[in-house]
């Protein structure tokens, strides 16, 4: 799922970067998240609090606040694309 749509980054993204030791400062610099419009930021912290080395990235939940929005679910209603 992309996380950061100003800077086209992925929660996998976010998640290779922290099994590889990066907080979310480290991260923000490297990627750019949240640093441009703020609106990831987060959903961005959620991600990378989630993750641990051990952790795979089909572990993340989704933040309730994405779940709960009207695009998410608007997009749930459409179905497959």
């Amino acid at each position: 799922m992309i996380v950061c749509v100003c800077h086209r980054v992925s929660d996998r993204e976010i998640a290779r970067h922290v099994r590889a030791g990066m907080d979310f400062d480290d991260i923000q610099f490297e990627l750019g998240v949240a640093t441009q419009c703020g609106q990831c930021e987060s959903c961005a912290r959620d991600v990378v609090a989630q993750c641990s080395a051990a952790a795979p990235v089909a572990a993340i939940q989704l933040a309730s606040s994405i779940t709960e929005g009207r695009a998410w679910t608007s997009q749930q209603a459409l179905g497959p694309v």
